[in-house]
């Protein structure tokens, strides 16, 4: 008996690992985008990568090398679409998130062939890769110039390409959490973050109001709100969605097929309830030093391999670590708000493998740099981290406890206005009645006093008549 109860437990587990892990398609329209052909993928693959070895020109090694890597990728991905989990999402497709997967192993894979690699063969490998990178220096641009010189045109000079980037990602970042007092922390402590570490990278020095009216008020927050405001638009949204087959119109299927790229629904988030307990604070806590290690391998990596900011390596990665975090992110808040998850998601142990390994990559390749660190503004930085994040965190909680409080009155006060609308107007229902009664009474007493009056009359004429005396 209590092996079956046992073997109960671990399948109801397993069974809600796979919700968060290799979630289902609820509704399918149609059938053909979602049934497997594995034999028609398989017979596609194979001629074309016949056609490709036995017709391509092979006399160049660099060619046939980069021919080879192509090779393996591609069906390094077409094994992920077979094989991977396709992560909490499934929309527009579910093997788009299983090649999101895919390419999140094979960046996985590279680090860790990086790491134990010199320098100086990385810094080749990346060459032979991207030709422009041979020239390529560390960026040592200086922000932190004539801070005391502030003019609206200096001003309006700092809003460049890279502020355009700091809005789109808070953008983003504020669609991936959607909790404000989070966001604001990861905003503020990053500020820190850069004035920690400015003596390591120049270009983290930066001027008072570049680094706290530029960045932190207008472009981070103004990224914030307009991700926040898109959160409570797409909660309120009743999502009822019809099958293509059903819909006759061009019009509505291309609207339809557009809609598909979509969420297929939109969940509240709560990150700290009010009666969170301190696993779950400290669970926070880790995601926001998460962020700050996250966005610090960005600039380390590309300081130490000598990358230029505009290149489009860096793009790539950060376009990557977008599409990685977000369904990380969603697997994340399941395990630590949920007493039923017991384990996080397979995405998000890649993405924090991700993340460890590109930080160790960083220290390995950049020991020469790490050397002229000043450990006291690290250990500065280090106690600023734990104690603002968890001021922030001890806060929101807090407030969140104060508006269930506010709530709760507030739905107390609204029963009782209802209890005395209603009273009232039962009371009023009894007046009227009482009026309508003591008239009824009232009629009823006239009409017996007239009754009696005519009765006693009629005896009278009678008795007249009857003694000969006059008739009234």
């Amino acid at each position: 008996m209590a092996t079956r109860k046992k073997d109960n437990v671990i399948a109801e587990e397993l069974e809600y690992f796979r919700v968060i892990n290799e979630r289902s398609v609820d509704a399918i329209s149609l059938d053909f985008f979602y049934k497997p052909h594995t034999i028609t993928l398989l017979a596609i693959s194979i001629l074309g990568l016949v056609y490709t070895a036995f017709t391509r020109n092979d006399n160049s090694h660099n060619d046939n090398i980069q021919a080879g890597l192509c090779s393996v990728v591609f069906f390094f991905l077409i094994i992920s679409v077979l094989a991977f989990p396709n992560g909490p999402f499934t929309r527009p497709h579910p093997a788009i998130w299983r090649m999101v997967f895919g390419v999140s192993v094979l960046y996985f894979m590279m680090l860790l062939f990086i790491l134990f690699q010199s320098r100086q063969a990385v810094r080749q490998m990346m060459i032979w890769l991207f030709h422009d990178l041979r020239d390529s220096g560390p960026d040592t641009k200086e922000y932190a110039v004539n801070c005391s010189q502030i003019t609206w045109a200096r001003l309006y000079s700092g809003l460049d390409v890279f502020a355009v980037s700091h809005f789109l990602g808070w953008t983003l970042k504020a669609i991936l959490i959607r909790h404000y007092g989070i966001l604001w922390t990861i905003s503020i402590m990053w500020e820190l973050t850069e004035a920690a570490y400015a003596h390591l990278l120049p270009n983290f020095a930066e001027c008072w109001w570049d680094s706290w009216v530029l960045d932190v008020l207008l472009c981070n927050g103004l990224g914030i709100w307009c991700g926040m405001v898109l959160c409570r638009r797409l909660e309120m949204r009743n999502y009822h969605w019809e099958s293509i087959k059903d819909i006759h119109s061009a019009t509505g299927k291309l609207r339809r097929a557009v809609l598909q790229f979509t969420p297929v629904s939109w969940t509240h988030v709560r990150w700290l309830d009010p009666n969170s307990t301190k696993m779950r604070i400290i669970a926070v806590w880790m995601l926001i030093v998460f962020f700050q290690l996250v966005e610090l391998n960005t600039f380390f990596l590309k300081h130490v391999f000598m990358v230029p900011p505009p290149h489009m390596l860096n793009a790539i990665r950060l376009v990557l670590i977008c599409l990685i975090s977000a369904p990380s992110i969603r697997q994340y808040y399941v395990y630590v708000t949920d007493t039923q998850c017991k384990r996080v998601g397979t995405q998000c142990w890649i993405f924090c493998a991700i993340t460890l390994t590109e930080t160790c990559v960083c220290i390995k390749f950049g020991l020469e740099l790490f050397k002229q660190t000043e450990y006291t503004y690290v250990i500065y930085w280090i106690v600023t981290q734990m104690i603002g994040s968890f001021i922030c965190i001890f806060a929101s909680a807090r407030y969140g406890r104060y508006l269930e409080k506010w709530k709760m009155s507030e739905d107390e006060d609204e029963s009782i206005v209802k209890e005395q609308k209603n009273s009232n107007h039962i009371n009023g229902k009894s007046r009227k009645s009482g009026k309508s009664t003591f008239k009824r009474k009232e009629f009823t007493g006239h009409m017996k006093n007239s009754t009696n009056g005519i009765i006693a009359r009629h005896r009278e004429n009678s008795h007249g008549t009857s003694n000969g005396g006059p008739t009234p």
